[in-house]
């Protein structure tokens, strides 16, 4: 019986970069390559005579490359950089009404 594990590490091994730029398509003379953060993780065990192994992942849209004659451009994915912003700006926030606080005293 072939240890499930390994092969699922052996697979995740050879996504790299695939995984996270796409294959670039052409759209009226316009090349497009998408661009994404890509996590996957796999995990395996057994003890008791029982054995078992769970995976998964995730893809989060981070924007697309854009060839034009004029050159190569990125242009970021507005929806993802607003989500990844807002705990950002309110981190900032907090931490400025503490630093005004403690200079007023």
């Amino acid at each position: 019986m072939p240890n499930i594990a390994l092969e699922l590490g052996k697979q995740a091994a050879s996504f790299g970069v695939k995984s996270a730029y796409g294959e670039p398509v052409d759209v009226e003379g316009v090349s497009i390559t998408p661009v994404a953060l890509a996590m996957t993780g796999f995990a395996g065990g057994s003890g008791e005579g029982l054995e078992g192994g769970s995976g998964g992942g995730t893809a989060i849209p981070l924007g697309v490359y854009v060839r034009r004659e004029e050159g190569l451009r990125f242009e970021p994915n507005l929806i993802t950089l607003l989500a990844v912003g807002i705990p950002f700006v309110w981190v900032a926030g907090r931490a400025l009404t503490r630093i005004i606080r403690a200079l007023k005293k």
